[in-house]
């Protein structure tokens, strides 16, 4: 494998690609690796009435809309954000999915699945009584990341 490093002082952000002849698990554990080391980078400020909190990511269970916005859930709290969910899928590292039109979820987390074939399924997390719902539309995509996290 070889390496090349190109200097462009007109790009906005630094981006890698990574060219390959098939997607090896070698090419798998570096993606995973970038995607890892630059979700360290990422900070979000989590509110909780007039008091600011620094969660790591990895600690939040899910983000969901409700009648007061958007809120991140860990295991045993509830925390306001001020982001639209369409700004943290941008925000947020590969670990995190949409999985409804309101609601994205940290598969880390994933205890298990009740599928449902004639409405949502629903997911359960470790350790909690929080659930959330997966919309048909989200449940295979879900599936098959869930699958490559196996590998």
């Amino acid at each position: 494998m070889k390496i090349l490093i190109e200097v462009d002082k007109h790009i906005k952000e630094n981006e890698v690609i990574i060219r390959c002849n098939e997607i090896s698990e070698e090419i798998k554990d570096i993606q995973i690796t970038l995607n890892d080391r630059l979700s360290h980078k990422k900070h979000i400020t989590f509110y909780k009435g007039d008091t600011e909190y620094y969660l790591s990511l990895e600690e939040v269970l899910f983000f969901d809309t409700e009648e007061s916005g958007i809120c991140a859930h860990t295991t045993n709290n509830i925390y306001q954000v001020k982001y639209k969910l369409y700004e943290l899928e941008e925000l947020l590292p590969g670990y995190f999915m949409r999985v409804s039109k309101s609601t994205i979820l940290n598969v880390n987390h994933i205890y298990s699945i009740t599928r449902s074939l004639s409405s949502s399924s629903k997911v359960e997390f470790q350790n909690t009584h929080k659930q959330v719902y997966v919309s048909r539309y989200y449940y295979k995509p879900l599936k098959i990341k869930l699958l490559e996290k196996r590998k």
